[in-house]
């Protein structure tokens, strides 16, 4: 059963056969929308929004950004690793391969998707590869937040695709100190807890988890925070007091609405004029 994507009546998806006799479970996607507004406002200003809603801290802490300019957001497919058990883990990289659980989190990838490993901070193992990634990018999906390494470093950043890595290796996933464990589980990416279907907000300062139950919530706030500071950005860059203005004051407050009005009627006789325009 395909994973399926979800308006505000969320459901879970059900397990997927992912390969003959394997089966791991889907996720709970949210409203394509409030995801793109999301991506829109960014991690700094999210990250901020979530602390005032009591989420002390949703930051990925170990990863950083190996595609400078990237920004991405979408739901999280997660995998977990485990440190390496020879019995339980494959020697051969090549050796029956659908046994290897970090293929089957790709098999979830719908358009849009992030993928999230909880590596343990691992330097050693590269959890996917270059041909393994060039079937995410081709599925859709967006970006890859690793706490650990990936390989092929090269090829794969020039994928299209976000990357937010610990590091680089020439290792294979199972080579050295782990081996994947579960699909769509929740995992600790670099101290932060990520469950499958949360909003991963990725760009040029890291990424943070948004709890899926709070993405509208931190939507509308972080959209109105963005309002005021792209007043206050405006009267700084003209000189204007930064105790007045950043944060915004009480005292500044009218001169912040009369702005937004102004603002308001300019974007109303633009569409008018854009209307016009259209029926000639």
């Amino acid at each position: 059963m395909p994973d399926e994507a979800i308006g505000t009546s969320a459901r879970r998806a059900g397990a997927a056969e992912t390969s003959p006799g394997i089966s791991t479970p889907g996720i709970t996607r949210p409203d394509p929308g409030v995801v793109a507004r999301l991506r829109a406002i960014g991690t700094a200003t999210i990250s901020g929004e979530l602390n005032r809603l009591g989420v002390r801290s949703a930051a990925i802490t170990g990863p950083v950004p190996r595609t400078p300019g990237a920004t991405v957001a979408g739901p999280a497919l997660t995998l977990q690793c485990l440190p390496k058990r020879e019995d339980l883990a494959l020697a051969d990289e090549y050796a029956d391969p659908e046994r290897s659980l970090h293929r089957h989190v790709l098999y979830h990838a719908r358009p849009g998707d992030v993928v999230v490993v909880d590596a343990r901070g691992d330097l050693e193992s590269g959890i996917f590869g270059e041909m393994m990634l060039t079937y995410f990018a081709a599925q859709g999906g967006v970006g890859v937040v690793v706490d650990g390494c990936i390989r092929d470093f090269g090829s794969a950043s020039r994928l299209g695709i976000g990357l937010w890595l610990r590091g680089t290796t020439p290792n294979f996933h199972s080579q050295t100190a782990l081996m994947p464990h579960a699909v769509n589980v929740p995992v600790a990416c670099g101290g932060t807890t990520v469950v499958p279907g949360d909003v991963v907000v990725a760009d040029d300062d890291g990424a943070v988890v948004v709890p899926i139950a709070l993405a509208e919530a931190v939507a509308e706030r972080a959209e109105e925070h963005l309002e005021w500071e792209e007043f206050s950005r405006t009267r700084l860059a003209a000189g204007g007091d930064l105790r007045r203005y950043y944060p915004l004051t009480e005292a500044a407050r009218p001169e912040y609405e009369a702005w937004r009005r102004s603002r308001a009627e300019q974007q109303q006789g633009a569409q008018r004029a854009e209307q016009r325009e259209e029926r000639r």
